[in-house]
């Protein structure tokens, strides 16, 4: 009998408003972490997490990693991961979600091919390390939850500098091998280009065939693989980003659901209202009128599942 294949969640992230990234810290973060959670998760943005004490196991794709205080983790958007605490142990993480290829592109704009290679250099593989492994690192991220959490004059430039300081660390680490230190190449690596692209052009005309392209492998093969690492086919992958911007449309504006549905990609209202509903459960319509149901409806659908652990 076939192995069932894991659960995994997509939970997307928005950074407010005129900051410079998500932080997610303080007192409410200790924790038993994964209590009740069978699942994995991946991001649409970098995690960087920082665990101040606790125990407990950190699994990345398919590699386990024992955690205790004084470590952090740089997990790329894309990698499949969750934290797990050893039982009854509570455990204190705090968390940044960065743009990292936006912090890049502002960085680098004015040549395109060497953002494109930073960008995919920075996203290559995951770490996850002690403190005393890589004191430089630490600094940098300390110090951007110290910025995040006083709020100062000027911390938003400073933040800014900061993290470009960690994806010139990021880019050093991923182009040679750290003696020690843990990193994780996702099984996904494969299909990772296509889940990009299609981040950033799902409101255009999509073909499989070009996405294919994109990983640089025949359609055949790249349908398979995205099935097998997704539990899903592509056009139900797109349809899934295309209902969360239309989320944060009907969120933030009072636009039509015919402007809406055309401004996520959908060809007519019908196509968009049944997808919505498919994704979602209700309606955009009631959706708009209880935006709280996203959260819990949203973020829970089931996308993807790994072979085993």
């Amino acid at each position: 009998m076939a192995k069932k294949k894991q659960e995994m969640e997509f939970r997307y992230y928005e950074i407010p408003q005129s900051e410079p990234l998500l932080a997610l810290t303080g007192q409410k973060w200790i924790q038993c972490y994964g209590k009740g959670i069978k699942k994995l998760h991946f991001h649409n943005l970098m995690e960087i997490g920082f665990c101040h004490f606790g125990s407990g196991e950190l699994i990345i794709d398919d590699d386990k990693w024992r955690f205790e205080g004084d470590m952090f983790s740089i997990i790329p958007k894309n990698l499949p991961h969750t934290t797990n605490s050893d039982e009854n142990v509570f455990g204190f993480w705090e968390y940044l979600f960065v743009d990292a290829d936006s912090v890049i592109q502002n960085c680098y704009h004015d040549d395109p091919l060497f953002t494109k290679e930073f960008i995919d250099q920075v996203n290559r593989k995951g770490f996850f390390m002690h403190t005393d492994e890589n004191p430089e690192v630490t600094k940098i991220i300390q110090s951007i939850f110290k910025e995040m959490e006083e709020k100062r004059e000027f911390y938003v430039d400073s933040v800014e500098g900061l993290l470009k300081t960690l994806m010139i660390q990021i880019f050093r680490m991923n182009s040679s091998d750290v003696h020690g230190v843990k990193t994780v190449s996702s099984k996904g690596a494969m299909i990772a280009q296509a889940l990009d692209y299609i981040s950033k052009r799902y409101m255009e005309e999509l073909k499989v065939g070009l996405l294919a392209e994109v990983c640089h492998i025949s359609e055949t093969h790249f349908r398979r693989v995205f099935r097998e690492s997704m539990n899903m086919s592509v056009v139900e992958y797109i349809n899934l980003v295309r209902i969360q911007a239309a989320c944060e449309l009907l969120k933030k504006t009072n636009g039509s659901m015919e402007d809406i549905a055309q401004t996520v990609g959908f060809e007519t209202t019908s196509t968009f209202n049944r997808n919505f509903k498919k994704i979602v459960g209700i309606s955009p319509y009631q959706w708009k009128i209880h935006p709280d149901n996203y959260e819990g409806k949203l973020l829970n659908c089931k996308i993807s599942a790994l072979k085993g652990w």
